[in-house]
């Protein structure tokens, strides 16, 4: 593998890592702060709130320096900030601590999608970002059962440690195997916002947001299926999370597959559609010990086979300006994960039970297919504008 594109996935091994261990040990993190649970998801909304701050507030500064040199500096920042986290001794200081944390993770995954592609081989640009990519998926499969583990069985402090030491060999991975690159971007910071003109830009961060925020309706919820639906132990949790990070790895490279054999926007439509298909499938299976094992499987393969088309396409729809598209669409994946829990929860707190979060997460992925459409129409109606132009002319 190509060393550069290597760093990249030790990058996103450690975002991973610290955006998703601290939903595994959330309660141990409330109990040392003497506060409750719901307080201490202020923590995990914090982190998300830096990373749709700092995606494009970061891109836009790091745009006039070389691309190797904004990854590294990201990096810097990534992992001062989340070693300090395991030093936090209370809510303030910590939800400070997260929202810091959270900044540079937009803008690692935007230029690094862009740089991947450009490291890749022709007509690859798909495995490269694929490959980037792989480290959040591995990160599920990996570092956040042994994150969870060591912040339940001996401290929460030394999971943010953790994440502290893979921060390090990010850090040196990027010093030594990145090349030196141009700037992520030739035009002024000012120029690339005209990107905000283009309406296929919203609609495909309104996608992003609505279609993946099915994905995080069912993973927010998914402890209470494994243990109150289901009716296993809860040590089974662990191991569900196993088979999700297993299925996400492994629908990564399917992702990268299917953009290659079809368009990104085609490739999109196929894994929504089979995404609400098996969110609908788990409300009627999720009762039954095995199945609900099988389904998390395939529903953490599905829902991440989406990563790297729906990033090769924000990236072609930003056409002059693909790293701050690029970025953009990390802080709708995050906007996506606050809002698939919140929808997801008002059904449970109805007493609808923690199924109909699977029916929330169907229907927002099957909106993600009906704005994939809208998308094909709308090029389908300016390509007639243009010929009705040219031939005028």
């Amino acid at each position: 593998m190509n060393k550069a594109l290597l760093s990249l996935a030790i990058g996103g091994f450690g975002i991973g890592l610290t955006e998703f261990v601290i939903m595994g040990i959330l309660p141990e993190i409330a109990t040392a702060f003497d506060i409750s649970i719901p307080t201490a998801g202020h923590f995990i909304s914090a982190y998300a709130l830096g990373v749709v701050v700092g995606a494009p507030v970061l891109t836009g500064i790091g745009s006039k320096y070389p691309a190797n040199r904004v990854l590294l500096a990201l990096m810097i920042w990534f992992t001062v900030f989340n070693t300090l986290s395991a030093f936090a001794t209370g809510y303030n200081s910590f939800i400070t601590l997260r929202f810091l944390s959270g900044l540079p993770h937009g803008a690692f995954f935007g230029i690094g999608s862009v740089v991947a592609g450009q490291l890749s081989k022709p007509g690859k640009q798909a495995q490269g970002i694929a490959i980037m990519f792989s480290g959040l998926t591995f990160a599920n499969l990996l570092g956040v059962p042994l994150g969870t583990y060591l912040g339940k069985h001996f401290s929460w402090n030394l999971s943010f440690l953790l994440v502290g030491l893979v921060g390090v060999l990010v850090v040196l991975s990027v010093k030594l195997w990145m090349p030196l690159l141009k700037k992520s971007s030739e035009t002024r910071f000012l120029e690339d916002l005209k990107i905000f003109k283009r309406v296929e830009l919203w609609l495909i961060i309104l996608l992003t947001t609505i279609g993946t925020g099915g994905f995080f309706a069912w993973y927010s919820y998914i402890s209470p299926l494994i243990t109150d639906v289901a009716g296993h132990a809860p040590e089974m949790v662990s191991v569900a999370m196993i088979l999700a990070g297993l299925g996400m790895v492994i629908g990564n490279f399917i992702g990268a597959k299917l953009a290659e054999r079809f368009s990104p926007i085609h490739a999109i439509i196929i894994i929504l559609s089979c995404m609400t298909f098996c969110l609908a499938l788990n409300t009627v299976l999720a009762s039954d010990k095995v199945m609900i094992l099988v389904m998390t499987f395939v529903i953490g393969a599905v829902t991440f086979c989406i990563s790297t088309p729906i990033q090769m396409l924000i990236i072609k729809a930003s056409k002059g300006s693909e790293t701050l598209g690029s970025s953009l669409n990390q802080s709708a994946f995050n906007i996506g994960n606050a809002s698939g829990a919140y929808f997801a929860g008002i059904p449970i707190a109805m007493g609808y039970g923690y199924t109909s979060a699977d029916w929330v997460g169907a229907a927002m992925a099957g909106s993600g297919v009906l704005i994939a459409l809208v998308i094909i129409m709308l090029r389908k109606r300016n390509k007639q504008q243009e010929k009705l132009e040219n031939s005028n002319l």
